[in-house]
């Protein structure tokens, strides 16, 4: 699927693009913070890392397992560079892929990350025609919890002390959702 001619993704209040190089400051901003990276059991990356990984960014594909797309989020208002949301083709044969979320802190509260990944799972249900979409999380990111279960993303796994970051084992939350779930929660809307 050409991809490139489905995007922007617009919703209310949003647009998801790709990432443009005029995008480099506002992604670092976020990129650079160790409260992002907590949840995300990762250091946060220096700057070849965080390079290789906007380059990445910016030649958006999802054509083979392991592929992702991540697209900026764009405050339609002023035209700020709130986070991005990805989809991961997690298994292109079983039609599954994994949704995920970075958001800048800054712009925490407003329901911006909710509106972000309904638009994407539309997306990934829609267009990309996946049959499941799942999210992991770390259960201590309440935020993140509560974006997942606003859209109504059924709880599937607990996992227990399944990572570890920092010497510390973290637990893991996986929710998902089957395409006929969402297109029956969108009638519902």
């Amino acid at each position: 699927m050409n991809i490139q001619t489905r995007l922007p993704i617009l919703s209310g209040r949003l647009a998801l693009r790709p990432f443009e190089p005029s995008d480099r400051p506002a992604y670092d901003a976020y990129h650079t913070r160790p409260e992002v990276y907590r949840f995300l059991y990762a250091p946060v990356p220096n700057e070849d890392a965080r390079d290789e990984k906007f380059t990445a960014a910016m030649s958006p594909c999802l054509e083979k397992d392991g592929d992702t797309l991540r697209l900026a989020v764009i405050r339609l208002q002023d035209s700020s560079l709130l986070g991005e949301v990805l989809l991961k083709m997690a298994n292109k044969a079983a039609l599954q892929a994994e949704v995920g979320y970075i958001f800048n802190p800054t712009y925490a509260g407003a329901g911006y990350a909710t509106e972000a990944v309904r638009a994407m799972l539309d997306f990934g249900f829609g267009p990309c025609g996946f049959h499941r979409i799942f999210a992991r999380l770390d259960p201590l990111n309440k935020g993140s919890v509560g974006v997942v279960e606003r859209l109504k993303l059924r709880r599937e796994a607990h996992f227990l002390q399944n990572d570890r970051f920092n010497g510390t084992w973290g637990d893991e939350f996986v929710y998902a959702l089957l395409k006929t779930e969402w297109e029956d929660l969108e009638r519902r809307r």
